[in-house]
């Protein structure tokens, strides 16, 4: 995503804060999807996960310029949560597929 928005900035406007949460939601859910060690370790687990997922995202376009340097603590605090969020639907995720099998 940021190597496409340095080159696009169609998407670095519109999608780039949206892209950034849905891959650290995403990083969250799965994890706790797929360790399944509870809401508390799921939540843990994705709040880790999500946030070095977009220390790693906003680190790399502000080294190609994308953002400024600003923007590392604040989006990477706004990832941890959102992989936090997601830790625990995948977590209830888990639990839902327990339950059916």
């Amino acid at each position: 995503m940021v190597v496409i928005g340095h080159y696009v900035p169609w998407i670095r406007i519109n999608f780039y804060e949206f892209g950034a949460m849905m891959f650290a939601g995403l990083a969250g859910l799965f994890y706790a999807r797929d360790f399944a060690q509870g809401y508390a370790k799921g939540a843990l687990g994705g709040a880790i996960v999500g946030g070095a997922s977009g220390l790693i995202g906003i680190s790399a376009a502000n080294l190609l310029g994308d953002v400024g340097l600003i923007v590392l603590p604040f989006g990477t605090a706004i990832t941890v949560m959102v992989g936090a969020i997601g830790g625990l639907f995948g977590q209830m995720g888990a639990n839902i597929r327990k339950l059916s099998a």
